[in-house]
């Protein structure tokens, strides 16, 4: 979709009902994006909502447990949260060329190994976004425990306009 006019991703979001989020404060020493040449790198974004975890805790089938089902949709936030920052980098989405790897860490209770379901949450609304552009290589790891205990953790690697 990058290239097909200035707005498309904005046009896009809009019409999925999408509004990207403030970007997140980091909560170390890092910032929450990088580029380099035609690559821009986030740092592995929470699922924060204003400025609050929606959730925290391990992700699994059970009484006291994130339901992967709420992971999925905590993932998806993550993305929306990563694509924040890679808009106040790049300053328009419109300059991505192609969603290039997704990366997703879920904080798992010992018996859970649905992580790739989880972060479907992510690489489904990337797809919803940037059509066959979302397209993208993935890693969906399990994790005993994320930062400030949320359930799900996800970066990406976006390719943009030279």
């Amino acid at each position: 979709m990058a290239g097909s006019g200035p707005g498309t991703i904005a046009a896009r979001l809009a019409e999925l009902g999408i509004t990207l989020p403030e970007v997140a404060a980091p909560v170390a020493a890092y910032v929450p994006a990088v580029r380099t040449g035609d690559l821009v790198h986030t740092s592995g974004q929470l699922p924060f909502v204003d400025g609050a975890l929606a959730e925290s805790g391990k992700v699994g089938e059970g009484e006291g447990l994130v339901a992967p089902a709420d992971a999925a949709r905590h993932a998806r936030t993550c993305a929306l949260n990563a694509l924040a920052a890679v808009h106040a980098l790049v300053g328009n989405l419109d300059a991505v060329v192609r969603v290039v790897k997704v990366v997703g860490f879920v904080a798992s209770d010992p018996g859970f190994t649905g992580q790739p379901a989880v972060i479907n949450g992510a690489s489904d609304v990337l797809g919803e976004i940037f059509g066959a552009a979302g397209v993208h290589a993935r890693s969906a790891v399990g994790v005993a425990v994320l930062p400030l205990d949320a359930p799900v953790e996800v970066e990406l690697v976006v390719e943009v306009v030279a």
